[in-house]
């Protein structure tokens, strides 16, 4: 797929005309990634932010102890680590492949310089940024003050907004990460989520089979997540 198709996909781009399209297409660097391949790690300097044209990525800190905290899983056509462009201009946390794919980079003087020239690269960089600090203001408030089962319904809910199937009334979908990956951006250990998934089963809400998921009951969970 051609650059611009791709870019005009994106929150941050929504809205540009084509010529504007075209100039953002032209400064992008495509660049492929392996899978446990580090695009960035926590606290180097920000020399652009990305976009993601295909495959997938999580965004997660690494504790003194060595343990690995998931902070989001990003998905195709969305763009990471814009907030490096403010603040002290590193990036925040490491980016490392799940799956071997590729991305659009967009190094930093050349975005701003389009943004010294157009007003509405500016304001949907504002929304692209809100977006993102309402995410993780959600997921700060789910770790402090949401339960385990509530915070499993709440990641299931929202994959399913993002991609599922429907069918009879029951909701299909597939973890987006392992099981032990979840465990950690849910803020538990594996046990805990394991237990957390057969409650959900045993209750007749949901379905399990590795990591398929099937939501027989969109209702009762969304109960569960406080929504």
């Amino acid at each position: 797929m051609e650059n611009k198709e791709i870019i005009k996909k994106t929150l941050l781009f929504s809205g540009l005309d084509e010529e504007h399209l075209a100039e953002v297409a032209e400064i992008a660097v495509r660049r492929p990634f392996a899978k446990g391949e580090s695009l960035f790690v926590e606290g180097e300097k920000a020399q652009g932010f990305y976009l993601l044209a295909e495959g997938s990525l999580k965004l997660c800190k690494i504790s003194p102890d060595g343990r690995e905290k998931v902070l989001h899983m990003v998905h195709p056509v969305e763009t990471f680590a814009e907030a490096a462009f403010f603040g002290d201009g590193n990036y925040p946390a490491e980016a490392r492949g799940v799956e071997k794919g590729e991305v659009l980079f967009f190094p930093r003087e050349s975005f701003m310089g389009l943004l010294e020239r157009n007003p509405r690269f500016s304001l949907n960089l504002i929304a692209s940024l809100s977006l993102l600090l309402r995410r993780f203001a959600r997921q700060i408030e789910e770790l402090s003050f949401a339960d385990a089962p509530a915070r499993l319904a709440s990641y299931l809910i929202d994959l399913a907004g993002r991609k599922s199937t429907s069918f009879q009334g029951k909701t299909y979908l597939e973890l987006d990460m392992r099981k032990g990956e979840l465990a950690s951006r849910l803020g538990t250990v594996s046990e805990t989520l394991s237990r957390t998934f057969r409650k959900l089963k045993d209750d007749g809400i949901i379905e399990v089979d590795g990591n398929k998921v099937i939501i027989l009951n969109m209702e009762r969970l969304k109960l569960i997540a406080g929504r």
